[in-house]
């Protein structure tokens, strides 16, 4: 049995040799270029059409080693690819745990891979079964590339045996197995047939292993759940904050090259939006931005720097990639995000409005909304233009942004919303104009009073006694004086002008409704008579106050009023009381 002390003496024979250097060499080409476009896709998953892009390094690095010696079979280990007991990624990546943790121990790729199947090969790498995705295994099975082959092992355990032993026993047989792959012809097995006497004869210096017990060894979803964390931890909590604060001390030393620093920064930055580490982004730019201020105004190096990366900060693919994480979801790190977009300059307005458009998560899509107001007063064309959508959600977007803003010319352009026809666009904006409580903001709520949808004239009866009482009462009652087109109207828009009228609670109000309850009627206005005393009715209740409740009392007490006021206006009564004076007070009534 070979020892794990031989097969390191091995390895490092093997390292001497010039062709096995030369084979290590290629093949840590190809997983460093691999490696650097699974990156990039990650990072720009959206943009599917750059995906051969990013792995045409990759694709003439594999293509190097396989014109020069054959299939490159990797071995896989927890942690990283082997060949010839030697590592090949010499960074640490999760990349390798993805394979090792369903079973595959080796990785063959055959001469000839095209760029179709490596870039099918690296979305399987990056898909996360976590998520819903299929595992690994069974995506490669079900891609079923020609000129990418695998050799799954699910677990051995022999008695007597140490673990170290059991690995190089079974590192032998599945060498053996697939040995047994391998053919000149073009036209090959994807499987071996072979017998006890083949793998007896062939295993030498491997222990007889038929009648030897052979089961897998199953990790449990919660030990995967472990370890996938402990990465995550390893590379966010400590190596990130490692690294930055080690680049900053080369910054601090002194900066010559200002290109390549911006270069390791940007790629930084497209780490930390991977890890949605907002938080160290932002320390990076209050560093840059201190830095800044102790150096020289002419010739800032460091200004120079910061300028460029919260350029980067702003690029629109790297805005869609958050988006993308607050599509769904509501956001972990709010606050962080926040301060993120508030750094940017004006040219990432337009991305974005192109990310508010993907939320759909509200929380989210106030975030942004709020960030876009500190854009939106110095330069209010964009939100202006966008007023005119189709789309109901980005027309409220844009009037609540241009409203937190106090953009001085925001009451023009809501009147240009609400001459449309988007019955819930104009209710939303009604409110919001309401809330300024200026002459012109009540013009506008005015003007509506005569708009063709009725819920919007409702809407505006009942929003103008929030400005003035006195001119809402005038405005109200020349409204429903108007009695040919009053009573034109559905009974609840009369019921809703007569509690606009009743919520002035102006003495001129009150005085005109308690008239209407005094008249006596006739037989040909008895019906308009009864109408007018129940609406009467509704505008007192409105009023809630002392007075109304008083003139309702009466109104009970006068038992020569018909059936349907008297139960009317002790209910009006019974609300008011409530009102006034709360439950315990209601309950007396009662």
């Amino acid at each position: 049995m070979a020892s794990p002390q031989n097969a390191k003496e091995t390895t490092q024979e093997s390292s001497a040799d010039p062709v096995i250097r030369e084979k290590v060499d290629l093949a840590r080409n190809f997983t460093f270029q691999l490696l650097k476009g699974i990156k990039q896709i990650g990072m720009y998953r959206h943009n599917e059409a750059k995906f051969p892009e990013f792995l045409g390094r990759a694709l003439e690095a594999i293509g190097e080693y396989t014109q020069k010696h054959g299939p490159l079979s990797l071995k896989i280990e927890q942690q990283n690819f082997l060949l010839h007991g030697e590592p090949l990624f010499s960074e640490s990546t999760p990349l390798p745990y993805k394979f090792f943790r369903d079973g595959i121990r080796q990785l063959i790729f055959r001469p000839g891979m095209t760029l179709e199947e490596l870039v099918t090969f690296t979305l399987i790498a990056l898909s996360e079964p976590e998520r819903g995705a299929d595992d690994v295994l069974a995506q490669l099975w079900k891609a079923g590339m020609e000129h990418v082959e695998y050799v799954v092992v699910e677990g051995f355990s022999m008695d007597g045996a140490s673990a170290e032993e059991v690995q190089v026993e079974v590192d032998k047989v599945v060498g053996y197995l697939y040995a047994r792959l391998k053919t000149n012809s073009e036209d090959y097995l994807r499987f071996a047939r072979v017998s006890t006497e083949d793998l007896d004869a062939q295993m030498e210096g491997v222990e007889q292993i038929r009648g030897v017990v052979v089961g897998g060894t199953y990790a449990s979803d919660t030990l995967k759940a472990r370890i996938q964390k402990e990465i995550e931890e390893e590379e966010g909590a400590r190596l990130f904050p490692k690294l930055v604060s080690a680049i900053f001390q080369v910054v601090e030393g002194g900066v010559e090259d200002v290109g390549l620093l911006e270069e390791i920064f940007v790629q930084l930055l497209d780490a930390m939006l991977i890890q949605d580490d907002y938080g160290t982004i932002n320390q990076m730019v209050l560093k840059l931005r201190a830095l800044s201020q102790r150096e020289d105004a002419e010739g800032n190096p460091i200004a120079r720097l910061l300028s460029y990366f919260v350029q980067k900060m702003g690029d629109e693919q790297r805005l869609i990639r958050m988006g993308e994480s607050l599509k769904y979801a509501k956001a972990r790190n709010a606050a962080d995000i926040t301060r993120y977009l508030q750094v940017l300059d004006e040219p990432a307005i337009i991305p974005l409005l192109t990310v508010l458009e993907t939320i759909e998560v509200q929380e989210n899509r106030v975030l942004l909304c709020d960030v876009l107001a500190g854009f939106a007063k110095n330069r209010p064309d964009p939100f202006v233009i966008r007023l005119q959508s189709d789309r109901p959600q980005t027309v409220r977007d844009m009037v609540y942004i241009l409203e937190k803003c106090q953009h001085p010319d925001r009451l023009k352009m809501f009147g240009q919303v609400l001459k449309g026809k988007n019955l819930v666009v104009k209710l939303e904006v009604m409110n919001i104009v309401a809330r300024g409580h200026t002459n012109e903001a009540r013009k506008l709520i005015s003007d509506l009073l005569n708009d063709p949808i009725s819920q919007v004239r409702m809407q505006a009866a009942k929003l103008l006694p929030e400005f003035d009482h006195d001119k809402a009462y005038l405005d109200l009652l020349r409204i429903i004086k108007d009695s040919s087109n009053f009573e034109k109207k559905t009974p609840d828009e009369r019921m809703a002008f007569y509690a606009a009228l009743g919520s002035t609670a102006t003495p001129n109000a009150l005085t005109w409704m308690t008239q209407l309850l005094s008249v006596k009627p006739s037989l040909l206005n008895k019906k308009k008579v009864m109408d007018d005393k129940l609406l009467a009715i509704q505008g007192l209740a409105a009023a809630s106050n002392i007075h109304s409740y008083k003139v309702l009392q009466g109104v009970v007490e006068d038992k020569s009023q018909p059936t349907e006021v008297l139960t009317a206006a002790r209910k009006a009564m019974y609300q008011t009381k409530k009102a006034l004076f709360g439950d315990a007070g209601a309950a007396e009534e009662a």
